[in-house]
């Protein structure tokens, strides 16, 4: 299939047939002296680096090879997909033969300038895999040796994808990760003000289905018979978690941040916790004799408006959990 990539006025032909995810690091740190402030990188850079993104990661989903994966992803997305290629390789060692591949189409780029190391852009594109919806995929890399990886995924409709603003040749503007830069809330705060919310409510979130509907969620499944349910929210400190942040055209920003998830079930003395699932299995450490932890990492888009925006709630858009480890005590 034949793909068109468009960015920054330039026209760019590339065959895409892929699987996707994502990440990046934001902010402008400067390192071996590199502080003009330059684009991130080229169109034709950006199509290359998503053509072979796709090749590669449909490769590694056929093998179901955790350490093919790595070599174009990295960060949260990274985190995830290799910690799932690993659980289908235990229990499907042959690979997956019926693995259909993704096709990407319709690839669009937003490629801000920045100084200094890491840089990012993201990809927008169609995906076979999300009929009606555009995939963003960040890709960042931390230095001229290094090459492009994915760190965050984020699946939109178009009525929830933003207007991004550029400047007058067309590039996109990052936001820094550790200023409020006229926004509501600064990116970096972003992890731990979710992770608060849903531990304890309130902060600057809008309602929603990633928000206030997940804690009553929660606290039906917390008030249900059998095991006795808890949760643990956690901000992602780790810079290779670093959010990433894109200026909107109404001032404020498009937000890419992680967190850190974990929900204990606790079974009744006399009894013992019963792990089916032969994925989560597959990452089990240690045996359940009372308890069942199940670690997961969660990438999550946000629309943060203009700190003097009149609604100034943030707004989740999207969200991927994915279990990354369990231990049985």
């Amino acid at each position: 299939m034949r793909t068109k990539a468009r960015g920054l006025g330039l026209r760019t032909a590339v065959v895409l047939t892929a699987l996707a995810s994502l990440a990046g690091l934001t902010g402008c740190v400067t390192v071996h002296g590199e502080e003009a402030v330059v684009p991130a990188t080229t169109a034709g850079e950006a199509a290359e680096a998503l053509e072979h993104f796709a090749e590669t990661n449909n490769e590694a989903n056929r093998a179901l090879d955790a350490e093919l994966n790595a070599a174009i992803e990295t960060g949260p997305l990274g985190t995830v997909d290799q910690a799932g290629l690993r659980a289908r390789r235990t229990v499907h060692p042959q690979g997956n033969p019926s693995h259909r591949p993704l096709e990407l189409t319709d690839a669009r780029f937003l490629i801000p300038r920045q100084a200094g190391w890491p840089k990012f852009f993201v990809a927008d594109t169609a995906a076979s895999q999300s009929p009606g919806k555009r995939w963003l995929l960040v890709f960042t890399r931390g230095g001229v040796e290094e090459t492009w990886k994915a760190s965050y995924l984020s699946v939109l409709t178009p009525a929830a994808m933003p207007r991004f603003a550029r400047d007058a040749d067309g590039y996109a503007e990052a936001v820094p990760a550790d200023e409020t830069a006229g926004l509501a809330l600064a990116p970096r705060d972003l992890s731990a003000a979710y992770a608060d919310h849903l531990r304890e409510g309130g902060g600057p979130f809008a309602e929603g289905p990633l928000t206030s509907a997940l804690r009553e969620e929660r606290k039906k499944a917390a008030a249900g018979p059998g095991a006795r349910t808890q949760w643990a929210d956690l901000p992602a400190e780790d810079p290779r978690y670093a959010p990433v942040g894109l200026r909107t055209e109404d001032g404020g920003a498009l937000v890419f941040f992680t967190t850190h998830h974990q929900m204990k079930q606790t079974v009744p003395q006399g009894y013992r916790p019963q792990v089916e699932d032969p994925y989560v299995k597959a990452l089990l450490e240690g045996t359940p004799r009372q308890s069942v932890t199940y670690v997961r990492l969660a990438l999550q888009t946000a629309a943060v408006p203009a700190a003097d925006a009149a609604d100034p709630q943030v707004r989740l858009l999207y969200r991927l959990q994915r279990l990354t480890g369990a231990k049985g005590e």
